[in-house]
C-alpha cells in the first residue's frame, strides 16, 4: 500500500492533523471529522473538498482541498507515462513558493515511486467561478490570466540551472514514443469529429499528424517553465471570493520550453475566436508589456512567429488527450472545443507553414 491516502475515501483525521501541522496550517487541538465532495471536471486527476470540523473553534481551516491520481485506469497509465502527477507534486514543492504565480498554498505533497499514485492537500481557493472551456470568458478575465501567463514566464525566462531540474527533464524516450502514437491519436480524433468539426478545420489537424515528428522534435530556442495546459478549465477566477482576480491550477504539465505556447494555446483553444479575434492585439501586447515591466523586454514581433506555432499546442493537445484519457461527455465536448479554437487561429495565422519555417530556419 502506498505511504499516502490515494483517494479522497481513504484520508483520515489523523492524516490531515499531521499535515496541516506539519504545514503550520493548524494550531493546538484535534481534527474530529471531515466529510468531502468532489469538485471539478479533471480527466487525469480527482479532486474533492474537505470540510472539518475541530474540538476547539480557530484550530484550522474549514475546508482544504485534495487531488489523488484518478480511479481510472487509463487516464492513471497516461498520465505516469508522461510523468504527470510528479511534475505538480514538484513544482509546488520545488517552484511555486518562488514565483508570485497565485497557486493554492500546498500543505502535502506526495508521489510514489512508480509516478502512478500522489496525493496533493492544498489550501481552498473557494468561493470562486471555475473557468470552464465551454462557456468561455470574458475580457476581463483574459486579461487577467495573461497577467499570470507573464508572472511565470518572467521569473524562470532562460534560468538554464532550473531547466536542468531533474522534474522537469522530459521522460526518456517520451518524445519518440508520442510521435510514434500520434497517428493512432488522430485516427481516433477523427473518427469521432469528422462530421462536427469543419472540414478546413480538420485539414489542420490532418496536416499536423503529416507533421507530427517534426512538431514533436523541435528544439525551441526559447525557454521558460510553461504551465503546457493553460485554458480556462484550469483556473479560477474570483478566488477566495474575490480577494483574488484569478488563481492558476493543474501543473501535471509542466514544462521547461517556449513559453510563448502558453500564450498561443491560451488565446487559440482557451478563450475562442470571438473574444480573440477583436482583442488579439491587446492581449499580447499585454503580455509583452509585463514580461517587459517584470524584466524580459519583448515585443508583438518579436514573439509573433512563436505565437503562430504556440496554436498547434491546441492542436495536439486535443487531438493526443481525446484518445488517450477516459471518455466522457463533457470531455467530449471539451476536446471538441479545444480544437476548433485553436485550428480556427491556425487557419487565420497559416501555423502550419510557420512551424515547417522556424524548423528549416532553426529558429523555434
Amino acid at each position: 500500500m502506498a505511504p499516502f491516502p490515494i483517494s479522497a475515501g481513504e484520508v483520515t483525521c489523523g492524516w490531515l492533523e499531521a499535515r496541516l501541522q506539519a504545514a503550520g496550517a493548524m494550531g493546538p487541538g484535534r481534527i474530529v471529522s471531515a466529510s468531502f465532495v468532489l469538485i471539478g471536471t479533471g480527466q487525469v486527476g480527482d479532486t474533492a473538498r474537505f470540510t472539518l470540523s475541530y474540538d476547539r473553534a480557530g484550530t484550522g481551516p474549514e475546508t482544504v482541498a485534495a487531488k489523488f491520481a484518478s480511479a481510472d485506469g487509463t487516464s492513471r497509465a497516461t498520465a505516469a507515462m508522461f510523468g504527470l502527477y510528479a511534475r505538480e507534486v514538484h513544482f509546488y514543492r520545488e517552484l511555486a513558493p518562488a514565483i508570485d504565480v497565485r497557486t493554492p498554498k500546498i500543505y502535502a505533497s506526495e508521489v510514489s515511486d512508480d509516478g502512478a499514485t500522489c496525493v496533493l492537500l492544498f489550501e481552498d481557493l473557494g468561493p470562486a467561478q471555475c473557468g470552464n472551456q465551454l462557456d468561455g470568458c470574458t475580457l476581463e478575465q483574459a486579461r487577467n490570466a495573461v497577467i499570470q501567463a507573464a508572472a511565470l514566464h518572467a521569473p524562470t525566462w532562460g534560468q538554464r540551472a532550473l531547466g536542468e531540474a531533474a522534474w522537469l527533464q522530459p521522460v526518456p524516450g517520451l518524445v519518440d514514443r508520442i510521435s510514434e502514437l500520434y497517428p493512432q491519436a488522430h485516427a481516433i480524433f477523427r473518427e469521432r469529429y469528422e462530421h462536427l468539426l469543419a472540414p478546413e478545420l480538420m485539414a489542420v489537424c490532418d496536416a499536423l499528424n503529416a507533421n507530427a515528428a517534426l512538431y514533436y522534435g523541435r528544439d525551441p530556442a526559447l525557454r521558460a517553465v510553461c504551465h503546457g495546459d493553460f485554458r480556462l478549465d484550469n483556473m479560477l477566477f474570483e478566488a477566495r471570493d474575490g480577494a483574488y482576480p484569478v488563481a492558476i491550477v493543474d501543473w501535471q504539465t509542466t514544462a521547461w520550453d517556449c513559453p510563448i505556447k502558453d500564450l498561443g494555446y491560451f488565446l487559440g483553444c482557451g478563450i475562442g475566436s470571438a473574444v480573440r479575434r477583436p482583442h488579439e492585439d491587446d492581449l499580447i501586447s499585454l503580455y509583452c508589456a509585463e514580461m517587459t515591466q517584470r524584466g524580459v523586454p519583448l515585443t508583438r514581433d518579436q514573439i509573433w512567429d512563436r505565437y503562430r506555432l504556440g496554436a498547434l499546442h491546441g492542436v495536439s493537445t486535443a487531438v493526443f488527450s481525446s484518445a488517450f484519457v477516459v471518455r466522457t461527455e463533457r470531455g467530449d465536448a471539451n476536446f471538441l472545443s479545444m480544437a476548433r479554437n485553436a485550428c480556427e487561429l491556425a487557419c487565420d495565422y497559416d501555423s502550419i507553414g510557420a512551424l515547417k519555417q522556424m524548423v528549416e530556419t532553426g529558429s523555434c
